[in-house]
């Protein structure tokens, strides 16, 4: 049975990737920073019938990229997909952001992506080749004022995904980003509280491009960015 690892996996995109993917059968070991919520979140993907195993950690944290790994290898044998989808998004003018503020965001939006990235290749190695898939943003390309930091940050994943798709090819390691607009989250009403409904994404949505790039049978290009409108 295929086995991914999901990042950020107690609420929005996480999740709705959590729920999608064990509704096709995959085991997971879904990873978040808050215990409570995510064995709950835990709890919920396993009433789909398949095997969890959830580690509270601070992806930011180098170590905890290789403790994940480390649950997948000791519980199933193998990887087929990392989703690197925890990440934060602080809204702040380039003036007004404080070092620690840009440090952390920099930590979670490309240390834990890279971090996850290089712990798992060689399981994915040894699995005979899997996908790689890291969420990004629209944000990449068209910040919104105050997310120069965040989309900056997603820039970077998204060359990071080209990048990491041209090493992995010889492996059989396929690697996309995918790039949503505002979906609609508790992240999202805490940033702009009264963004239209009409143009929110549902977390499904996002999460049905995410397994539909981990398809063999995929008309995307490895190291492609896809971008997810209203």
């Amino acid at each position: 049975m295929p086995v991914a690892i999901i990042t950020g996996a107690s609420r929005g995109i996480g999740l709705a990737t959590a729920f999608r993917f064990a509704e096709e059968g995959c085991d997971l070991v879904l990873a978040a920073r808050t215990a409570g919520p995510l064995e709950r979140a835990a709890e919920q993907v396993r009433e789909r019938g398949v095997r969890v195993e959830a580690l509270p950690t601070d992806l930011a944290d180098p170590a905890a990229a290789a403790e994940l790994v480390d649950i997948a290898r000791g519980a199933f044998g193998r990887l087929d997909v990392l989703v690197n989808n925890a990440g934060a998004a602080p809204l702040a003018p380039i003036a007004d952001m404080p070092t620690d503020s840009f440090e952390a965001t920099l930590a979670l939006n490309c240390g834990a992506v890279f971090h996850a990235t290089q712990a798992a290749w060689p399981l994915l190695v040894e699995t005979g080749g899997g996908v790689i898939v890291n969420v990004s943003s629209m944000a990449s390309v068209d910040p919104f004022p105050g997310f120069a930091v965040y989309g900056a940050c997603k820039a970077w994943v998204n060359l990071f995904t080209q990048a990491a798709a041209a090493e992995g090819r010889p492996a059989g390691i396929r690697v996309f980003a995918v790039a949503p607009g505002a979906v609609d989250t508790e992240l999202l009403d805490g940033l702009f509280p009264d963004f239209p409904a009409e143009q929110r994404l549902a977390p499904r949505e996002v999460a049905e491009t995410i397994l539909a790039v981990c398809q063999p049978s995929l008309t995307f290009s490895s190291g492609q960015t896809v971008f997810v409108r209203k």
